[in-house]
C-alpha cells in the first residue's frame, strides 16, 4: 500500500486515497494479473487502478493506460497532474498513459494480455459505444476484465447511493452535463454484451465497496442536482422525487455500492 501511495499526488491527508486503492487493489487481485502481462485499461482516470495494475505486472510487465478525458479534466487533482507524478515515480517506466484517446480510434498492432474497464461504464453516454468497445476488444484480447458498482445492493444501507446514481443519471440525460453517470448498467446487461461481441463469462464476483466515500460524495452531489431536474418532463420529476426522498430517508443509510467483477474470454 504504502510504495503505491508514494507514487501518486496526494493533496493534504492521504486517507481517502489510502481507502481508494485498498479497493483498486481488490479489484486487481481478483483480476488475477500475473507478472510479464501486457494490459491495456480503457478509463484510467488519474490512475487509481493503474498503479495497482502496474504494481501486478511487475518489471517486465506493461500497462497502455487510455482515457477519452482531457489532460486538464478532474478536481481537486487533474489527469494530467496525477498521471505526471506516476510517470516520475518507480512504477512510471512500466505505464504508458494516453488522454483524449477514444478507444474505437486507437489502433495499435500489439495484442494485449487482457484488457481493463475498472468502474468507467457509467461514464459512456450511449449503451452502443460500449458494445462497440466490446467489439473491438475481441480483435486485440482473448481476456476481458470488468468491474463496475452493483446497483443489487444487498444492504438497506446501500439504498441511498443507489437513489443517488439514478438521479445523477436522470439529471444527465434531461439536463444534460457530462458528469460521472451517464447510464448506469446492471450486470446482467453487460454479460449480455459482452456475449453478444463473442466472449464467454468465466468469472463473476462480488467485491465489497461499502466502507469507500463514493456513495457519500454522490448522495451529496444528487442533492446539489435534484433541484435542476425541475426543468425535466414532469414524469420524470416524479420518479426523481420518489429517489429523492428515498435517498435522504435516514442519514445513516450512506454506505456505498459495492463492485461486481466480471472476467470474460473469447
Amino acid at each position: 500500500m504504502n510504495h503505491l501511495l508514494a507514487c501518486m499526488k496526494i493533496i493534504g491527508d492521504d486517507s481517502i486515497q489510502r481507502t481508494q486503492l485498498t479497493h483498486r487493489i481488490a479489484l486487481v487481485e481478483n483480476f488475477n494479473i500475473e507478472k510479464g502481462m501486457r494490459v491495456l485499461e480503457i478509463g484510467c482516470g488519474q490512475g487509481d487502478t493503474t498503479v495497482a495494475l502496474a504494481d501486478a505486472v511487475g518489471q517486465t510487465g506493461k500497462v497502455v493506460a487510455i482515457d477519452i478525458a482531457a489532460p486538464h479534466y478532474g478536481a481537486p487533482i487533474t489527469l494530467g497532474e496525477a498521471s505526471d507524478t506516476i510517470r516520475q515515480s518507480p512504477l512510471g517506466s512500466r505505464i504508458d498513459f494516453h488522454y483524449e484517446t477514444d478507444f474505437l480510434a486507437f489502433n495499435t498492432p500489439e495484442m494485449f494480455d487482457v484488457i481493463v474497464l475498472s468502474h468507467c461504464s457509467w461514464y459512456f453516454a450511449r449503451p452502443q459505444q460500449l458494445h462497440s468497445y466490446f467489439l473491438k476488444m475481441k480483435s486485440m484480447t482473448n481476456r476481458v476484465c470488468f468491474a463496475e458498482w452493483d446497483v443489487d445492493y444487498t444492504e438497506i444501507s446501500q439504498r441511498s447511493h443507489f437513489c443517488a446514481v439514478n438521479i445523477l443519471a436522470l439529471y444527465s440525460a434531461f439536463c444534460g452535463g457530462d458528469g460521472n453517470i451517464q447510464n448506469v448498467f446492471h450486470k446482467a446487461q453487460i454479460e449480455e454484451m459482452l456475449g453478444q461481441a463473442g466472449f464467454e463469462i468465466q468469472q463473476s464476483k462480488i467485491i465489497d465497496a461499502t466502507y469507500l466515500q463514493d456513495g457519500e460524495w454522490e448522495i451529496d452531489y444528487a442533492n446539489v442536482l435534484y433541484n435542476q431536474l425541475q426543468q425535466a418532463p414532469l414524469a420524470i420529476q416524479t420518479l426523481a422525487t420518489s429517489y429523492y426522498h428515498l435517498m435522504n430517508r435516514d442519514e445513516a443509510y450512506r454506505q456505498s455500492l459495492n463492485s461486481f467483477v466480471l472476467i470474460a474470454t473469447q
